[in-house]
Formats: structure tokens, sequence, C-alpha cells
């Protein structure tokens, strides 16, 4: 009896043994997914905080986001334009030009429109308004960035426009949002409609320096006016009379 009493002794302490570490193992894995989740958690956090501390990065995304938008809004504004038919419902161009200054990041005064007139052979603006009546400007001028834009069909960024020669005769004209301020960078390009050449869009960065203008434009931003000119083509197409 003796004997037998020993050995189930050592056979309850063994069974104590495996029912502890089978309950160590599920403790354990119990603990495991709350700690996974932590880390996530604290992952998701880490990054959620460090985004107000990169303004430019989430300043650039949201850009991109609103840039989406506006050209969808442009498309379908465009297309509703097309089934209307003659006559044409009156659209206002300044208000496409406050939202594409919203989207580049700029002031409304920084965005110009212009259409391009194939019988008089110039340029002339649609937006801003303050400048609609104001001059034109002739297809073969060799100091307008914006003749030579619609010449070459070729975009282009300047941000030393400043410095460079150019026609500045409207720069100094005040318009109902700016200082008439120099151009000191600039993005022209040309607005196509069925591979023609109906007008340019500029978008500038106007100051007394080009340090105060703000920061120079960079190829995603050229990227993001091409973009915008696709509907822009079909927009002048039926709003100009020209």
């Amino acid at each position: 009896m003796g004997s037998q009493q020993l050995q189930y002794r050592e056979l309850g302490k063994l069974l104590q043994v495996v029912l502890s570490l089978r309950k160590t193992q599920k403790v354990r894995f119990i603990l495991a997914v709350p700690q996974k989740n932590r880390e996530t958690e604290f992952k998701d956090s880490r990054i959620f905080r460090q985004g107000p501390r990169s303004p430019c990065a989430f300043g650039d995304q949201t850009k991109k986001v609103m840039s989406k938008n506006l050209v969808s809004e442009l498309e379908q504004l465009a297309t509703a334009l097309q089934a209307e038919g003659p006559p044409n419902p009156e659209i206002s161009l300044a208000s496409v030009g406050e939202k594409i200054a919203k989207s580049m990041g700029v002031r409304s005064d920084e965005v110009a429109i212009l259409g391009i007139s194939t019988r008089r052979r110039h340029l002339y603006f649609l937006v801003p308004l303050s400048l609609k009546n104001v001059g034109f400007i002739p297809l073969s001028s060799n100091s307008a960035l914006a003749a030579r834009t619609a010449r070459e069909s070729r975009p282009e960024i300047n941000n030393n426009f400043f410095n460079a020669r150019h026609a500045s005769v409207f720069e100094g004209i005040k318009t109902e949002a700016g200082s008439g301020e120099a151009i000191q960078k600039i993005i022209s390009a040309p607005i196509l409609c069925d591979g023609k050449v109906l007008g340019v869009i500029q978008i500038s960065r106007k100051g007394t320096s080009s340090s105060l203008a703000g920061p120079d434009f960079a190829a995603d931003e050229l990227g993001k006016v091409l973009a915008l000119c696709r509907p822009l083509g079909k927009l002048i197409r039926h709003v100009s009379p020209e």
C-alpha cells in the first residue's frame, strides 16, 4: 500500500504540473492577442500623431484628393453642357477659377484662364474677370509666356519667372482679390480639346520676392494642372464665344 500511495502522489504531482503548464500556455495565448492589438493600436496612433507634424505631406495628399474631385466635377459640368445643346446655359468661369485656386493652394488672383481667338489671332482673359476687358495678348508675341504656350502647345514650369524676360503689363493691374504683385513662379499649360489648343491656363505665385511668394512649383503640381486641362477644354469650347 505504501508503494501504491507513493505512486498516486507522484501521479498527482505530475497531473498538477501538466494542468499548470496548460493553464500557463492558455493564459499566454489569451494575453498574446491583446498585446498584438496594442502593438497595432500603437502603430496606428503613431502614424496619426505624425500626420500633423508633417503638414506638407498631409497637405499634398489633401490636394491630390481635391484635385481628383475637381477634375470629376468639371468633367460632369462639361458633359451636362454638351447634353443641353445650344443655347448653352451660363456657367461662372470665375467660380471655376476659385475652385482651381483652392485645389492648387494659391490665391484666386493667381489663376488665369485665357481663350484663343483664331479669327483675331490673340489670347484673351476669361479669368480673372477684372482682366477680361483690359486687353489681349497677340499669339505672335515673343515676350508673352502664354502666347508661346499656345503656339508650341507645351506645358512649362518656371520658378524664376520674375527674372526671366516676359511681358508684365497685366501683372501690375490690381484684381478683386489681389494687389498687383509681380509673378515670381508660374505654371503655364495649353488647354486642348480634340487635339486643338483652345486656351491656356496659368497658375502663379505672386509676391514681392521669390521666398515670400511661396514654394517652388514641382512636377506633380504640373500633373494636376494638366489633368484639369482636359475638362477645361470642353468647358471653353461650350462657353467661349470664339
